[in-house]
């Protein structure tokens, strides 16, 4: 069976789906992502920390960061 982005069970089929879909939508299941687990503050720290750090790099930085990247992407 296909697993959502959250690794929650999905209907295989078009026609298992569409019921799934008619059935959220009457309000006979839900369709609420189970808690990851996840801290919600530390997850938009990181991402604020993230954009802090792309935007202090210099370009030719991110260009060796991302070339170092590919090297090692495509050597496997």
């Amino acid at each position: 069976m296909p697993k959502g982005p959250k690794g929650q069970k999905r209907p295989a089929d078009v026609i298992g789906n569409a019921v799934h879909v008619m059935k959220v939508l009457t309000g006979e299941a839900d369709d609420e992502a189970p808690d990851d687990g996840k801290d919600k503050a530390a997850q938009s720290m990181g991402r604020r920390g993230g954009a802090a750090r792309a935007a202090s790099m210099t370009p030719e930085r991110r260009a060796e960061i991302a070339r170092k990247a590919a090297e090692k992407r495509w050597s496997k």
